[in-house]
C-alpha cells in the first residue's frame, strides 16, 4: 500500500519540541506515514497567513494528502475541531478559518466535527490539540479510517473576512491577504473573480493609503523597474507588484488592508 502524506503547517517554530511531538503522536499511530513540513514559521496567532501558506501549497500535493494546519489561538475553548474532505484530500485542523481557502477551492464534499475520544491521544491536554486531537485524526485518516468515524457531521464553519470577497456597485471588495518576501501586495480576489469584473489592460486600485490605476499584465517585467501594475500571481490571486521593487512598502500595504478593485 503506498504510504500516505500528512503536511503539516503550524505557527510552533523550530525552537521547541511541539512539531517533534504531533510527528511522534502521527508516527505512533501510522508508522509508515510521509510527513512533509510545509512551514512552522507562520507568524504566532496569524490565521490569515496561515491560510494563505496552506492554500498555496496543497494543490501540488497528490490526491489523497492530509493537511494539519495549527494556529489556533482559541486552542481549548469552544471552537470545533475539524476534518474537511474535499475533492482531492483532507484538512485537519481548528474551526477559525485557517483551513477554509485551502478546502474551498479543493471543493469540499463533507464536513465533520472530531468528536470521538477514542481517536485522540488518551490525554488531551486543553492547551496543545495540535499534539492530542489533530495529529492523531491525521494518522487514522492514513490508516483509511473514514471520515464519518472522527463524529458528526457539520454544515457550517467558520468563515473570516479574508475569506470573502463582495462586488458591490461593479467593484471586488477584497482584502490584502500576505505580503510576501518581495513586498508583493497578495489579494483574496481570485482570477475568476476577476475576469467577471471583465477587467481588460488596466484596474483601479484603491487601498487605506493610496488610489491607483494600475496597467493589468501577466509578468512582473511588463512593468519598468520601480513601476508598479497589477497581475494574477502564481497561486491564482490578484497581486500588486512592483517590478524590482516592494508594493507593499510603495503604497503602505500591511495584510488586513481592505482592497477595493474595479474598472477604469
Amino acid at each position: 500500500m503506498t504510504a500516505k502524506i500528512v503536511t503539516l503547517t503550524t505557527d510552533f517554530g523550530l525552537r521547541d519540541p511541539y512539531v517533534a511531538e504531533m510527528k511522534a503522536a502521527i508516527l505512533g499511530i501510522s508508522a509508515n506515514t510521509v510527513i512533509v513540513d510545509v512551514t512552522h514559521e507562520v507568524e504566532k496567532f496569524n490565521i490569515r497567513m496561515g491560510a494563505y501558506l496552506l492554500a498555496s501549497v496543497v494543490p501540488y500535493f497528490p490526491r489523497g494528502a492530509i493537511h494539519v494546519a495549527v494556529v489556533d489561538p482559541g486552542v481549548g475553548t469552544q471552537r470545533r475541531p475539524l476534518l474537511i474532505q474535499t475533492g482531492q484530500g483532507f484538512f485537519v485542523g481548528p474551526d477559525n478559518g485557517v483551513l477554509v481557502l485551502a478546502a474551498e477551492r479543493q471543493g469540499i464534499k463533507s464536513i465533520h466535527e472530531i468528536t470521538n475520544q477514542r481517536l485522540m491521544l488518551s490525554h488531551v491536554s486543553s492547551t496543545f490539540h495540535g499534539r492530542d486531537v489533530f495529529a492523531p485524526a491525521a494518522a487514522h485518516l492514513a490508516k483509511g479510517l473514514p471520515p464519518a468515524e472522527f463524529g458528526p457531521e457539520i454544515r457550517e464553519v467558520v468563515r473570516p473576512e479574508f475569506a470573502k470577497v463582495k462586488c458591490v456597485k461593479g467593484a471586488l471588495m477584497g482584502e490584502v491577504l500576505h505580503v510576501d518576501h518581495f513586498g508583493n501586495i497578495i489579494t483574496n480576489v481570485n482570477e475568476e473573480q476577476l475576469v467577471n469584473l471583465h477587467a481588460k489592460s488596466s484596474l483601479n486600485v484603491c487601498l487605506p493609503n493610496c488610489k491607483v490605476t494600475l496597467n493589468l499584465g501577466k509578468t512582473y517585467a511588463e512593468a519598468k523597474p520601480e513601476e508598479a501594475l497589477a497581475l494574477i500571481g502564481s497561486h491564482g490571486y490578484v497581486e500588486i507588484a512592483v517590478n524590482q521593487g516592494s508594493a507593499a512598502e510603495k503604497f503602505q500595504a500591511r495584510p488586513g488592508d481592505k482592497i477595493k478593485l474595479s474598472l477604469t
